[in-house]
Formats: structure tokens, sequence, C-alpha cells
């Protein structure tokens, strides 16, 4: 495959993308050399069956990603990088239409449908390049200034490159299907400059402010699937769709590799951020004591200004160390044997020791 700059022509031979129905002189698209068997169900045509699974699975697979993200409230730049994941399972569910042949590329709406597809996708890096910025905290993470920034940015991508698409397909203003020069760098220069740059930032942020070099691996493996998808999808497409007989082509491997690659990047967000509650939501609230022996000097002192809880005192609850309370800790005070335990004159008589015995029952 010879690809030539701003020309679609060498990558719509090999790679059956979504928009090359719509470029070319021919006005009937650029055909690829080989591509993916068709599946005939019912009387609709299904192209593509082997990837519109892939997009099936990378749905659900998007929605878990999805609902871990909003489970950890307190998580640096949640509400940023979801937004990256919501447009991820669009662009999915938009993809399998189109490429899957539900939408006809004859139909007077699939340009409009295509123009979105590209858009979104545009978007959608736009998304993940500003992310790779929120760990520096230029804007606090979570606040209207950080998120109506990641909006307008992605807005304003998205707009553009709607634009591009459509005017390329329905040759408006200068653009037309052999002018492809704009919509070549929106659709292939533009995702590989946000992920070198989402790449390079996250790379300065884990060097200079992380102490676990963990997160390298996923950064390591994320580009890795995305590199390889890139690969397979236009050097080896036609390759792989002789020999397979038809039954696969590079687009199914494409799709599945950017779909690891995506889990990658959850992977790695959720490698770096940790949450910061310090209870678990729902559960009751434990019994605080103090742990300060002149605090708990003062407070069991004659003519003390306060005393000591009664609930946590005389019911003897245990602290969140150990389950031993305050005073059993630092032990000696009126009331408690030599040993820490209980008295005579506690719980009945019956004398309790930390740890347990069979003895102190």
């Amino acid at each position: 495959m010879t690809i030539k700059f701003g020309s679609f022509d060498g990558v719509c031979s090999t790679a059956a993308l979504v928009i090359c129905p719509l470029l070319g002189s021919s006005g009937e698209g650029v055909e690829p050399t080989c591509y993916s068997r068709n599946v005939q169900i019912g009387s609709t045509l299904i192209f593509q069956p082997s990837t519109s699974f892939v997009h099936i699975v990378a749905i659900i697979m998007t929605a878990i990603m999805i609902y871990h993200i909003r489970s950890k409230y307190t998580a640096v730049g949640r509400k940023e990088i979801v937004m990256f994941f919501w447009m991820y399972m669009v662009i999915e569910l938009l993809a399998m239409f189109l490429d899957s042949g539900i939408i006809p590329t004859a139909n007077v709406s699939y340009p409009w449908f295509a123009a979105v597809y590209t858009g979104l996708v545009a978007a959608a890096y736009c998304c993940l390049l500003v992310n790779g910025f929120v760990g520096f905290q230029f804007a606090e993470d979570g606040t209207p200034l950080s998120l109506w920034l990641l909006r307008i940015s992605c807005f304003v991508v998205f707009g553009g490159s709607f634009f591009i698409s459509i005017a390329t397909f329905k040759s408006f203003v200068s653009f037309s299907p052999t002018k492809t020069t704009a919509l070549f760098v929106v659709y292939l220069i533009w995702p590989i400059f946000c992920v070198a740059t989402y790449t390079i930032s996250q790379l300065i942020l884990v060097f200079r402010t992380l102490d676990d070099r963990w997160p390298l691996g996923d950064i390591i493996f994320g580009i890795a699937f995305y590199a390889i998808a890139q690969v397979l999808l236009f050097a080896f497409s036609v390759t792989i769709c002789n020999a397979i007989k038809h039954y696969l082509d590079g687009l199914f491997f494409f799709t599945l590799c950017v779909l690891l690659s995506v889990m990658m990047v959850y992977k790695y967000w959720d490698s770096i951020t940790r949450e910061d509650l310090e209870f678990s939501v729902g559960s009751k609230a434990a019994v605080w004591e103090v742990k300060d022996p002149l605090l708990m000097a003062s407070a069991t002192a004659p003519g003390g200004d306060y005393e000591e809880d009664a609930s946590s005192f005389h019911a003897g609850a245990a602290s969140l160390v150990g389950g031993v309370s305050g005073t059993q800790y630092y032990g000696g005070k009126a009331g408690y044997g030599a040993q820490g335990g209980y008295s005579q004159g506690g719980y009945g008589g019956a004398r309790r020791a930390y740890p347990p015995t069979s003895d102190g029952y």
C-alpha cells in the first residue's frame, strides 16, 4: 500500500473505512481490495459481522468502565475522563450501524451520519488530549472551569471536523470528494498527534510526581495496542483478508486493538488515582476516641473541663485501631486490672483481657 499525503486512494484500497464510500472521483467511493464476508439475516444484508460483534463488546465494556469510574467519587479527574468514555461509547454505537450497512451507503442520510462519526472521533481524541493535562492541575479538576474548558474544546473540534467532513462529501465551498487534504488531516493526522501528546504528558506526570512506576506498564501496553491497530489496518489488512479467506479483515483487528488501548487508558487512570474516602459508604459511624495520654489524663483528672463519652468508656466500645479502646490501650486507670483487663466489677464479674485468652473467659 502506498499512502500519499492528502489522498485516501491508497488508504481506502486497503482499509474499509466509514468514509471511503463517499470519496473518490467516480462518485461511488473507493472500494477496498479485500474485505470481510457479508451475512444475510432474513432480508437484511449485514456487512462486517465480526467487526459489528466487536463493536457490541466495546459498548458493554465501556459501560462497565464508566460504572467503575463514576463509583470513585473523589478520584482526580473523574468527571473529565468519563466524558471520553461516553464519547467512545457513542462512536462505537454509530460505527456499528455504519460498518454493518444498517444505514446503507446509498441512503441520503449516510453522509451526515459519517460526518457526525468523523466529528465525534476527532472530538474524542481532543478529549483525551485535554485529559492528559488534568493531572497537572492547571485548573482544578471537577470545577466548572475545568469541565467547560474540556466541553468547549471538544465542541469546537467536533464542529470543525463535522463541517470539513460534510463539505468534502457534498462538495461545499472549495471541498470535494477528490480534494481531501483537510479531511486527511482530521481523520488520520489529528489522532496521532493527540495520542502522542497524551503519552508524553503522562510520562512526564509519572516520572515527576509519582513514586510508583507500575503505571508505565499501562502506558506501554496502550501505545502498543494502538500502534498494532494502525499497522494491521493500513499495512496488513489485505494480507489478513486473503489468508483467512475473507472471514476477517484488518478492520476487525483494528477495532479490537483500539478497544484494548482504550481499556489501557482506563487501567492507567485507575492506577494513578486513589479513593480519598476514609470510610465505607453506608456503614455506621465508628466510635472515635482520644489517643493522646495527656488529653486522657486531663479528661479523667478531678476538676477536668470535660469528661470522656460514656458510650465509649463504660460500654467498652472498640476503637478503629486493633479493636482496643483508648483506655484499654494505655491501661493503668482506675477500675482496670494489672494486666489491662477489666476488673471484677465490670461486665458481671467476668474478667476480660486483650488479646482474648481462654483464661479470660
